[in-house]
């Protein structure tokens, strides 16, 4: 992949019209600043839309909705939750269980707004060294921010936490969170491509625990059309997910994207001239003449 085009997508814009070549793209980050936007007209207009924040908010004063995995710490931390907290985690639980748990990092995760512009401004000054921890290592970091709760008898991880520590930041004023924002950038920008959500976040780890029967899928569906432009690979922040889809044809491998580490996020979709990739469902690629589903080469080892 080290001849990579900087400017993945310029064909599919040239084709299909800028919207069509950033569709997907547009829709998340309207999703991200109208999940903000809900959450700070609270304290800043007095509209309460929702109140609370991202481990556990209240919508319209009926819905409850809590993050299982800060649940999950402040429980091995010896917290009892009350029955709304576990309500609100099982609702959340089932929902990504549905759509895929990555969607979390792509349609929700405030981070990932600094993660993609650094992905995107690495691409245009055309920077290609990249460090090569393991993909596995942000599940062993997820073990560790759960171990450490049991030890201490406090949720440590959210101290520390880029999404919490941003969200607070935007609702409270940044401050000192600039910083550890600040640092997510440059990491991503100058020492690892797609680095702290494709190797380290623990989050997205968990979030990905919760996408193994995931009914939303990216398919390659019109994959011998492909022209190895190599576009989508150069987008994709999980870019190993792809390529047992698309170049899996002659093994009988369906051309569903069943990896848990896909996030979702659409951009194959967008920059793809020839139209290889849409939404479908995992059912209806997997029913066709017996084909195999593409091995999901993502999974962690630990």
């Amino acid at each position: 992949m080290a001849n990579m085009p900087k400017d993945a997508g310029k064909e599919a814009t040239q084709v299909k019209g800028w919207f069509s070549a950033h569709k997907w793209l547009i829709l998340r980050r309207f999703s991200q600043l109208g999940i903000l936007a809900a959450f700070v007209a609270g304290p800043w207009l007095d509209l309460w839309i929702v109140k609370g924040n991202l481990a556990s908010s209240l919508t319209l004063e009926t819905l409850p909705l809590t993050d299982p995995y800060i649940l999950l710490q402040a429980m091995v931390s010896g917290v009892t939750p009350e029955q709304t907290a576990l309500l609100g985690a099982a609702i959340v639980l089932v929902f990504y269980a549905l759509v895929g748990g990555r969607v979390y990092c792509s349609w929700v995760c405030p981070v990932n707004m600094v993660t993609d512009t650094a992905s995107w401004l690495r691409r245009k000054l055309g920077i290609r060294g990249s460090s090569h921890a393991s993909r596995s290592t942000r599940y062993w970091l997820l073990a560790l921010t759960l171990i450490l709760p049991l030890i201490t008898g406090g949720i440590v991880w959210e101290l520390v936490n880029p999404v919490s520590i941003m969200f607070r930041g935007i609702v409270f004023g940044m401050g000192l969170a600039w910083v550890l924002v600040l640092a997510v950038f440059l990491f991503d920008l100058l020492v690892s491509r797609d680095g702290w959500c494709g190797h380290y976040c623990p989050v997205g780890a968990f979030y990905s625990l919760l996408s193994t029967r995931a009914i939303i899928r990216v398919t390659a569906t019109n994959r011998e059309a492909c022209d190895d432009c190599m576009d989508c690979f150069n987008v994709c922040p999980e870019p190993q997910v792809i390529k047992p889809a698309l170049k899996g044809a002659a093994k009988g491998i369906s051309p569903i994207i069943s990896a848990n580490q896909c996030t979702n996020c659409g951009r194959c979709i967008d920059v793809c001239a020839v139209k290889v990739f849409q939404f479908g469902n995992r059912y209806s690629t997997e029913s066709k003449g017996g084909i195999q589903p593409a091995k999901d080469y993502s999974k962690p080892t630990v």
